[in-house]
């Protein structure tokens, strides 16, 4: 089987118009039967909000592609939206990261029943427990009378950390 070449960013602005104010991509030219000049480009996935565009039948990640038209190169390890959305690929919301620091910006996960983010509550003892995870290592930060006071811990912990790339909800 023949191997199709990796998109070259001359085929890539050839193709697409990437707008950085609003983060969206437009084709400038037909590509394929359901590609029509100065539609929107891709579709969102159904699991995490982020757009993906097929290019020579091939599936890009949108922000991926952004990062590609803008700078020339690939967005390697990854990319991480400032604001936590996925499908924000404006411009100024994208940044360079390692997989830990886009981990590190990661909201707070939909199964917490704290409210916070590094929280949750040791039935036995009925005090919260706070707790931080940096490249795969969990540390644990303290337990606390006050689902607050464990939050306070976890942030101070996360600023020391994570730097601009803490998040606190």
């Amino acid at each position: 089987m023949k191997k199709r070449p990796r998109l070259t960013r001359a085929r890539l602005r050839e193709l697409l118009d990437y707008n950085k104010k609003t983060g969206e991509f437009r084709w400038r030219k037909r590509s394929s039967r359901g590609v029509r000049r100065d539609l929107s480009a891709g579709h969102a996935s159904s699991q995490q909000g982020r757009r993906f565009i097929t290019i020579d039948q091939r599936l890009y990640a949108a922000h991926q592609l952004a990062w590609f038209y803008v700078t020339g190169r690939w967005g390697k390890p990854s990319i991480d939206h400032r604001d936590g959305d996925a499908s924000n690929n404006r411009w100024t919301n994208l940044r360079r990261a390692a997989r830990w620091q886009n981990n590190a910006n990661r909201c707070r996960p939909r199964h917490n029943t704290s409210g916070y983010k590094g929280v949750s509550l040791d039935r036995g003892s009925g005090t919260w427990r706070a707790t931080i995870q940096r490249k795969g290592k969990c540390t644990h930060l303290g337990m606390l009378t006050t689902p607050q006071e464990a939050h306070a811990a976890y942030l101070k912990a996360a600023r020391k950390l994570f730097g601009n790339f803490a998040r606190a909800e």
